[in-house]
């Protein structure tokens, strides 16, 4: 298995670790009664189970088992993949953080930063589809 890959796969499992725990206090929040703040983290939970989780796990899996583009570059251009998981993973943190705080904090900076995260989440998109495309071909 491609470094790449496992790399993708592994913060995959975090995310959704991250999503499971942040379900449960979402669903803890009005039985143990706290702060009505935590539903602040409802849209995170949702962006970590879909991106963090889900799509970083196809994309990880289509890195390695999509057909090789040539001998030379058999899993296309190293640099965007790793540019793809970075991107990825960055917009996750910031939305991870920025999401809550810019509700909490509507006049902050946090908004830009959730700016941030979505273009850095959407060029993660392109660029993986840039660097796969060649790879999609018939037998």
């Amino acid at each position: 298995m491609p470094t790449l890959t496992r790399y993708h796969i592994k913060m995959g499992l975090m995310y959704f670790l991250l999503s499971l725990f942040m379900g449960v206090i979402l669903v803890a929040q009005p039985i143990f009664n706290l702060s009505i703040d935590v539903w602040t983290l409802r849209p995170v939970f949702f962006h970590f189970l879909v991106v963090g989780w889900i799509t970083q796990i196809i994309i990880g899996v289509a890195h390695w088992m999509f057909p090789k583009r040539s001998k030379e570059q058999p899993r296309g251009n190293l640099v965007l993949g790793w540019m793809v998981f970075i991107c990825l993973n960055i917009g996750l943190v910031f939305r991870g953080f920025a999401e809550p705080l810019f509700f909490i904090y509507p006049e902050s900076i946090w908004g830009w930063t959730l700016v941030l995260s979505a273009v850095l989440q959407v060029v993660a998109g392109w660029l993986f589809v840039f660097n796969i495309w060649g790879r999609v071909k018939e037998r």
